[in-house]
């Protein structure tokens, strides 16, 4: 897949930006605790599952102190609806000790200290960074990896050649709202299965060698001949 253009990215992005200004995370919270257990929540399970879940959890416990004295038995109570439940439970309540005892309860703001939490890996990190604090990271997932590979954006062959390349193309001007943009388009437009090239905004800059083919309306039918009597 050749590499996009840097003009055709800054169009890309620009028509993402027109379409969206501020685009926001599926995951419900009001602090950054309430994102970053979110997060950890989320992995390999949908956004939806996961607000639902924190939708009856927040309010009995929203801080570290709260959650770290539910234990872990009695948060399975409330995320028990969500894949890998009692693993992440277990993450959840010492993440909950290490902020307590190591940041005061208090989110870090660093990668490294975000990345030494139970739970949270290099994905989970930059969607705090980004989300909580504004940092132009790139949180590459499934749907940022195809689109990513697909378009000709940014090619690689694992997360991390992705995201490197990615903010490396990307202009400055786009850096913080980027990843957002690239989940959305993945998530409900450049699917995996069938892209919905017919409908889609960055049609133009896409560098797909295959979005004309799927961009088309099938082919109809040839008429079948109807056989004349002997």
């Amino acid at each position: 897949m050749p590499a996009m253009k840097p003009e055709a990215v800054r169009e890309f992005f620009r028509i993402l930006r027109e379409a969206d200004p501020e685009p926001k995370s599926e995951l419900e919270y009001a602090t950054p605790f309430e994102l970053l257990v979110a997060v950890v929540l989320s992995a390999q399970a949908t956004d939806r599952s996961v607000n639902l879940a924190t939708r009856k959890l927040y309010p009995v416990a929203n801080t570290p102190s709260a959650v770290a004295a539910l234990g872990a038995e009695g948060l399975e109570n409330y995320i028990r609806t969500i894949g890998l439940y009692r693993t992440k439970a277990k993450n959840v309540i010492a993440l909950c000790g290490l902020l307590l005892e190591k940041h005061g309860g208090q989110v870090p703001r660093t990668r490294e200290a975000l990345e030494a939490l139970p739970g949270v890996g290099r994905k989970t990190a930059n969607v705090v960074l980004n989300v909580a604090f504004g940092e132009p990271t790139m949180a590459v997932d499934t749907h940022i990896f195809r689109v990513a590979n697909r378009t000709g954006l940014a090619a690689g062959k694992d997360v991390l050649a992705v995201e490197t390349k990615l903010l490396k193309v990307v202009p400055a001007e786009f850096g913080q709202h980027a990843h957002h943009w690239l989940i959305l388009h993945g998530r409900y437009t450049c699917l995996a299965r069938k892209p919905r090239c017919g409908e889609c905004r960055v049609y133009g800059p896409c560098g797909s060698k295959d979005k004309a083919a799927l961009a088309a309306p099938p082919a109809s039918p040839a008429p079948k001949r109807s056989r004349l009597p002997k």
